[in-house]
Protein backbone atom coordinates (compact mmCIF):
# COMPACT_ATOMS: atom_id res chain seq x y z
CA UNK A 1 0.00 0.00 0.00
CA UNK A 2 2.81 2.60 0.95
CA UNK A 3 4.58 1.80 -2.73
CA UNK A 4 1.67 2.47 -4.35
CA UNK A 5 0.93 5.61 -2.48
CA UNK A 6 4.95 7.08 -3.29
CA UNK A 7 4.60 5.80 -7.08
CA UNK A 8 1.46 7.79 -7.74
CA UNK A 9 2.24 11.23 -9.08
CA UNK A 10 -0.16 14.05 -9.20
CA UNK A 11 -1.68 14.74 -12.70
CA UNK A 12 -2.52 18.05 -14.03
CA UNK A 13 -5.89 18.12 -12.87
CA UNK A 14 -4.57 17.90 -9.35
CA UNK A 15 -2.23 20.69 -10.14
CA UNK A 16 -5.00 23.27 -11.56
CA UNK A 17 -7.11 22.09 -8.68
CA UNK A 18 -3.88 23.27 -6.10
CA UNK A 19 -3.73 26.35 -8.26
CA UNK A 20 -7.97 27.35 -8.05
CA UNK A 21 -7.22 26.91 -4.82
CA UNK A 22 -4.48 29.03 -4.08
CA UNK A 23 -6.31 31.85 -6.56
CA UNK A 24 -9.05 31.70 -4.44
CA UNK A 25 -7.81 32.04 -1.19
CA UNK A 26 -5.77 34.88 -2.67
CA UNK A 27 -9.23 36.42 -3.91
CA UNK A 28 -10.72 35.91 -0.50
CA UNK A 29 -7.33 37.73 0.79
CA UNK A 30 -8.33 40.76 -1.65
CA UNK A 31 -11.65 40.95 -0.72
CA UNK A 32 -11.58 40.89 2.85
CA UNK A 33 -8.30 42.01 4.39
CA UNK A 34 -8.44 45.64 5.93
CA UNK A 35 -4.27 45.68 6.45
CA UNK A 36 -2.52 46.89 3.01
CA UNK A 37 0.26 44.56 4.02
CA UNK A 38 -2.49 41.87 3.85
CA UNK A 39 -3.96 42.94 0.50
CA UNK A 40 -0.56 42.46 -0.97
CA UNK A 41 0.29 39.18 0.04
CA UNK A 42 -2.92 38.32 -1.12
CA UNK A 43 -2.51 39.27 -4.55
CA UNK A 44 1.01 38.03 -4.30
CA UNK A 45 -0.80 34.11 -3.51
CA UNK A 46 -3.22 34.69 -6.47
CA UNK A 47 -0.54 35.94 -9.08
CA UNK A 48 1.78 32.89 -8.04
CA UNK A 49 -0.92 30.73 -8.34
CA UNK A 50 -1.12 31.84 -12.26
CA UNK A 51 2.69 31.60 -12.28
CA UNK A 52 2.31 28.36 -11.00
CA UNK A 53 -0.19 27.68 -13.94
CA UNK A 54 2.46 28.49 -16.73
CA UNK A 55 4.56 26.15 -15.16
CA UNK A 56 2.02 23.49 -14.96
CA UNK A 57 0.44 23.39 -18.60
CA UNK A 58 4.09 24.05 -20.08
CA UNK A 59 4.98 20.40 -18.00
CA UNK A 60 1.99 18.59 -20.01
CA UNK A 61 1.84 20.65 -23.22
CA UNK A 62 4.99 21.14 -24.35
CA UNK A 63 7.42 19.18 -21.97
CA UNK A 64 10.36 19.90 -24.16
CA UNK A 65 9.68 23.65 -23.88
CA UNK A 66 11.13 26.29 -20.95
CA UNK A 67 7.85 28.78 -22.09
CA UNK A 68 5.91 28.46 -18.78
CA UNK A 69 8.93 28.60 -16.68
CA UNK A 70 9.78 31.50 -18.60
CA UNK A 71 6.34 33.03 -17.97
CA UNK A 72 6.42 32.44 -14.58
CA UNK A 73 9.48 34.20 -13.99
CA UNK A 74 8.23 37.19 -15.94
CA UNK A 75 5.66 37.12 -13.07
CA UNK A 76 7.50 36.67 -10.59
CA UNK A 77 9.41 40.15 -11.35
CA UNK A 78 6.30 42.03 -12.02
CA UNK A 79 5.23 40.93 -8.29
CA UNK A 80 8.31 42.17 -6.97
CA UNK A 81 8.21 45.09 -8.41
CA UNK A 82 4.41 45.89 -7.74
CA UNK A 83 5.09 45.12 -3.84
CA UNK A 84 8.26 47.83 -3.93
CA UNK A 85 5.78 50.37 -5.15
CA UNK A 86 2.74 49.44 -3.34
CA UNK A 87 5.03 49.27 0.12
CA UNK A 88 6.04 52.61 -0.74
CA UNK A 89 3.00 54.09 -1.44
CA UNK A 90 1.69 52.73 1.64
CA UNK A 91 4.96 53.76 3.66
CA UNK A 92 3.82 57.56 2.70
CA UNK A 93 0.25 57.17 3.32
CA UNK A 94 1.04 55.96 6.88
CA UNK A 95 3.62 58.68 7.84
CA UNK A 96 0.65 60.86 7.03
CA UNK A 97 -2.43 59.26 8.37
CA UNK A 98 -0.82 56.89 10.55
CA UNK A 99 -2.35 53.84 10.07
CA UNK A 100 -2.76 51.26 6.85
CA UNK A 101 -6.32 50.14 7.06
CA UNK A 102 -7.26 50.32 3.49
CA UNK A 103 -11.15 51.16 4.33
CA UNK A 104 -9.80 54.58 5.73
CA UNK A 105 -8.05 55.19 2.90
CA UNK A 106 -10.65 56.46 0.63
CA UNK A 107 -9.13 59.87 -0.31
CA UNK A 108 -5.65 61.49 -1.02
CA UNK A 109 -6.18 64.38 -0.04
CA UNK A 110 -7.59 65.53 3.28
Amino acid sequence: MIEQLATMAPGPLHWLVLTALLFAIGTYGILTRRNAVGVLMAVELALNSGALNFVVFNRYVAPAGVDGQIMSIFVIAVAAAEVVVGMAIFVVLFRHRQTVDVTRMNRIRD
